[in-house]
């Protein structure tokens, strides 16, 4: 039987543990975290991202971040990566992807409207 979108969604979820906007803005203020919006352009210039988050569309992760690849931004190189998109799905698959290619510490935040009602600052385009 072939795998679902659904069982591809639940495997990721199972794998990259979510995180809540509290946490998130935590990560961010130490430091310690590369952000990830996962979301179309036209979607981030209509409603913002989280501070230095590098934006990589889904369709170009695995290019913008495999470890071998001189598109891969330095910033991958922090101990922890967060991801996220509108509502947490492209995120989770996201995730699993990074996990696959190497990053030892992903963290899915889910949508970034997670991040704006933890009260987080909004990075205009």
């Amino acid at each position: 039987m072939p795998t679902t979108v659904q069982d591809m969604l639940a495997a990721a979820n199972a794998a990259v543990p979510r995180i809540s906007g509290a946490e998130a803005k935590a990560l961010q203020e130490s430091g310690q975290a590369v952000f990830i919006d996962l979301r179309e352009p036209a979607e981030i210039a209509a409603s913002g991202k989280v501070p230095g988050a590098l934006a990589i569309p889904r369709g170009l992760l695995e290019f913008r971040v495999d470890p071998h690849s001189p598109q891969r931004d330095p910033n991958l190189a922090k101990p922890v990566v967060v991801t996220y998109c509108a509502s947490g799905g492209r995120a989770a698959l996201a995730g699993k992807v990074l996990q696959e290619l190497g990053y030892a510490d992903v963290r899915n935040l889910g949508g970034f409207k997670d991040w704006v009602e933890a009260g987080g600052t909004v990075e205009k385009a």
